[in-house]
């Protein structure tokens, strides 16, 4: 092939690769950043062809931008709204684990403080609300309570454990 054609080739593939990474709506890209990529992926285009890759010695930390402010991902009790994708969920748990982060490590990549909500305060409460109804938290009866609840129904005979026989006819 003449190196013109290869040359119109990567123009082309790098201008396709870069629409395609436009229309994606998960991408959020200031209009003045677009020819800067553009050329980054013509560069990168003809190193693949050449066979030419050149490696980045250091491969920069990437500043991740919040896609909300803090006020806004807690402005609402019912939910907490992502800072990485903008959407609002109970808990926040689940959908870092499927982005590779832990609670730590969001706060951390948004600066956020270390007392940051990951639940959302109604979905908190009503969880509460749940283990109460069910009797978690509670301490189990201690043998003191016990030996003083017999005490005083020394009179009575003593309890019977389990079914209650069934009545004769």
């Amino acid at each position: 092939m003449s190196e013109d054609g290869s040359e119109l080739n990567a123009i082309e593939l790098a201008t396709e690769l870069t629409i395609a990474w436009l229309n994606n709506g998960n991408n959020r890209v200031a209009a003045e950043d677009v020819p800067a990529f553009l050329q980054t992926m013509h560069a990168t285009v003809l190193g693949l062809a050449s066979g030419k890759v050149e490696q980045e010695e250091a491969v920069p930390q990437q500043d991740h931008v919040a896609a909300v402010s803090v006020r806004k991902s807690l402005a609402s009790k019912d939910h907490i709204i992502s800072m990485i994708d903008g959407k609002p969920y109970k808990t926040l748990r689940r959908h870092l684990a499927g982005h590779g982060l832990t609670p730590e490590t969001y706060r951390e990549r948004y600066g956020l403080r270390p007392d940051y909500p990951m639940v959302a305060e109604t979905y908190s409460q009503s969880r509460r609300d749940m283990a109460k109804r069910i009797g978690l938290g509670r301490k189990a009866r201690s043998a003191d309570t016990g030996e003083a609840a017999a005490e005083s129904d020394a009179g009575d005979a003593p309890r019977r454990r389990g079914r209650k026989p069934k009545a004769a006819e």
